[in-house]
C-alpha cells in the first residue's frame, strides 16, 4: 500500500514505525529537514521536505497514486486543509486526520467529501484517555485490548509466584479450571541479559514466575481470570479505589472526568499539577470530588504528606519522560501498590519494561490500534498493537462461502495458518447472523458452574444462543463459518499479510 504521512512529530514517527514494518511504500512530509534525515536513516522510508497544504509538495510525494493519507501536523487546521486538498486535487481515496478540538466530530457536514473531505478522525488523547481507564478497571493487567464490541478481552499480565496458574502447564490448567473461559494465546519470558523471548503457548508449556502472559477470555470473566496469575490464593484481591494523577494536561483531565463518570463515588482521585496557573485552569473543569493539588510530583515530602504508600495507584502523564520516570521510582519505593509511567521515547520504554515501574506506556500505543484497522486489507474489525508495535492482535470478519473463500466450511486443522500464530477465539452470531449449533468439539465460554448436567447446560445454552452471539474457544475439528468474527495473535507484524491472504474472498476460489 502506498501511503503519505503529514508530520514527522511523535505521533508521525510511531505511525511510521508501525506502518513500515509491514512493507508499505511510506512517504513522510514535514517542514523540518533534519527529522526527515533522521526517519530517512532509521527506515526504509522517503522524505519530502514542504508545507503539507501545498499540492506541488504533495505531487512529488506522490499524491497522484497513494492509497492512503494519514495527516497528523500538530496543528488541525493544517491536517484539515490537506486532507481536503488530497480529495479535491489528488483523489486520495483513504484520508485521516489527527485533531485535537472535540468540535471536529464524526459525521459532522464540516468533515464530509463537500466539506474537508476526513473519513476518519484521529484523537489520540481521547484514545490514550479511554485506554488508561481500561487499566484503572483491571488493576493487575499490563495491557487490556477489546473485541467483538468488547465481549472478548486480551489481558496481558505478569505471573506470580504461588499465583495459581504459574507453575503449571497449560493442559493442566484446562485440567483444573475446564469451566473457566480463556485460552493462553502467548508468552514472553525473561532471560538475564537478553530481550525477552517468545514462547509459543502449547499444552506443555509451562508458565514460569516473571512470565509475561497473554490470555484471551470474556469480557465477564476478566476480572476472574487475573488473579489467578497475579495473585497467590491467600493474597487480599488487588483493587483500585485511591489514584494519584502526576500532571494536569489534557490526558489527565479527562482521566479523571471518566473515572467519576463511570463509577461516582467509588475513586479517591488526587490530581497534581505543579503549575499554579494550570492548576487554576483546572480548577473550573474538574469534578467537584477529584482533590487538586499544586505540587511536584517528584517531591519526596509532599508524597509522604499524602501518604503515599496507600494509593492503588499513581499515574505520571507529564510530557517529559524524565519527570515521569522519576514520579514512578520514588511513589514505588515509598509504597505506591502500582505505577504506570507515559513515556514518549521507545527507547525509554523498552529500558522501563520489567523495572519497578509495573507498566510504562507509550501514548502512541493506544491510538495505533484504531489507525491501523484503516491499513488492513478486507475485513478487519480491529487491530490492536502489543508489546511496543512487534506484535499484534487482530480481529477478522470470515466472508464468502465454500466456493470464494479458503476457510468457509473447513475445521481449524485444516487451514494453512503462519507459524506461531494462534487463533485465540471465535465470536458467532454478531451482525445479525443466526448462530448455528455449538461446535461439537469447540470449547464454548461457558458460564460457571450450575449443577446442571451436560445436556440440560446445552439445551439452556442453544436456547440463548438465539439472542446472544456465542464466542468459542476453537479446536482443530471447529468448522469455520461466514460471519465468524476470529481473533488471531501474530508474535511478528510480519505475519499480518499471511493472514489476511488467507481469509480474503476471491471471485471464484475453486
Amino acid at each position: 500500500m502506498k501511503i503519505i504521512i503529514l508530520g514527522a512529530g511523535r505521533i508521525g514517527q510511531a505511525v511510521a514505525d508501525s506502518l513500515v514494518l509491514e512493507r508499505n511504500d511510506i512517504t513522510v512530509i514535514d517542514t523540518d529537514r533534519r527529522r526527515l534525515q533522521e526517519l530517512e536513516a532509521r527506515y526504509d522510508l522517503r522524505g519530502v521536505a514542504g508545507d503539507g497544504t501545498d499540492p506541488a509538495v504533495l505531487a512529488e510525494a506522490g499524491a497522484d497514486d497513494t492509497d492512503l493519507l494519514i495527516a497528523c501536523a500538530a496543528r488541525d487546521e493544517t491536517n484539515l486543509a490537506c486532507c481536503k486538498i488530497a480529495h479535491l486535487v489528488f483523489r486520495i481515496p483513504v484520508r485521516i486526520a489527527r485533531v485535537r478540538s472535540s468540535a471536529w466530530t464524526e459525521g459532522s457536514r464540516l468533515l464530509s467529501p463537500e466539506g474537508f473531505a476526513v473519513d476518519r478522525c484521529l484523537r489520540p488523547e481521547d484514545s490514550l484517555t479511554r485506554y488508561l481507564a481500561k487499566l484503572v478497571e483491571y488493576p493487575q493487567a499490563m495491557q487490556v485490548r477489546e473485541f467483538a464490541g468488547g465481549r472478548a478481552v486480551l489481558t496481558v499480565a505478569r505471573a506470580r509466584a504461588a499465583a495459581p496458574m504459574t507453575s503449571r502447564t497449560i493442559a493442566e490448567i484446562r485440567t483444573l479450571m475446564p469451566d473457566l473461559p480463556l485460552r493462553i494465546v502467548a508468552i514472553y519470558r525473561r532471560f538475564a541479559d537478553q530481550p525477552d523471548r517468545f514462547v509459543s503457548a502449547s499444552g506443555d508449556t509451562r508458565i514460569e514466575p516473571d512470565d509475561e502472559v497473554f490470555v484471551l477470555t470474556t469480557r465477564e470473566h476478566a476480572s476472574e481470570v487475573l488473579p489467578l496469575l497475579t495473585r497467590p490464593i491467600e493474597a487480599p484481591a488487588a483493587t483500585v479505589r485511591r489514584v494519584m494523577v502526576i500532571n494536569g494536561g489534557i490526558v489527565a483531565l479527562r482521566l479523571a472526568q471518566l473515572l467519576v463518570e463511570q463509577r461516582k463515588g467509588y475513586y479517591h482521585i488526587k490530581l497534581v499539577e505543579s503549575s499554579r496557573e494550570r492548576a487554576n485552569q483546572l480548577s473550573d473543569n474538574l469534578p467537584a470530588d477529584v482533590l487538586l493539588l499544586q505540587a511536584e510530583g517528584t517531591d519526596e515530602d509532599f508524597l509522604e504528606q499524602e501518604s503515599i504508600e496507600e494509593i492503588d495507584l499513581l499515574l505520571a502523564l507529564s510530557e517529559d519522560d524524565e519527570t515521569n520516570i522519576m514520579a514512578c521510582l520514588l511513589a514505588k519505593r515509598m509504597g505506591a501498590k502500582r505505577v504506570l509511567a507515559l513515556i514518549n521515547h521507545r527507547a525509554y520504554a523498552d529500558l522501563m519494561h520489567g523495572t519497578q515501574i509495573d507498566i510504562a506506556l507509550t501514548p502512541a500505543q493506544a491510538m495505533l490500534g484504531e489507525l491501523m484497522t484503516f491499513v488492513r486489507h478486507g475485513d478487519v474489525q480491529a487491530v490492536h498493537s502489543l508489546r511496543r508495535g512487534v506484535a499484534e492482535a487482530l480481529e477478522i470478519v470470515v466472508r464468502g462461502d465454500h466456493k470464494t473463500s479458503a476457510v468457509v466450511g473447513r475445521k481449524v486443522g485444516e487451514l494453512r495458518l503462519p507459524r506461531d500464530v494462534h487463533m485465540g477465539l471465535i465470536v458467532r452470531g454478531l451482525e445479525g447472523d443466526t448462530p448455528p449449533a455449538t461446535d461439537a468439539d469447540a470449547e464454548p465460554a461457558r458460564k460457571p458452574l450450575t449443577g446442571e448436567d451436560d445436556s440440560a447446560a446445552a439445551a439452556n445454552g442453544a436456547s440463548e444462543a438465539a439472542a446472544e452471539p456465542q464466542i468459542l474457544f476453537p479446536s482443530r475439528d471447529t468448522v469455520i463459518e461466514a460471519g465468524d468474527h476470529i481473533v488471531f495473535f501474530l508474535p511478528h507484524k510480519r505475519l499480518v499479510r499471511e493472514i489476511e491472504r488467507v481469509f480474503s474472498v476471491k471471485p471464484t476460489f475453486f
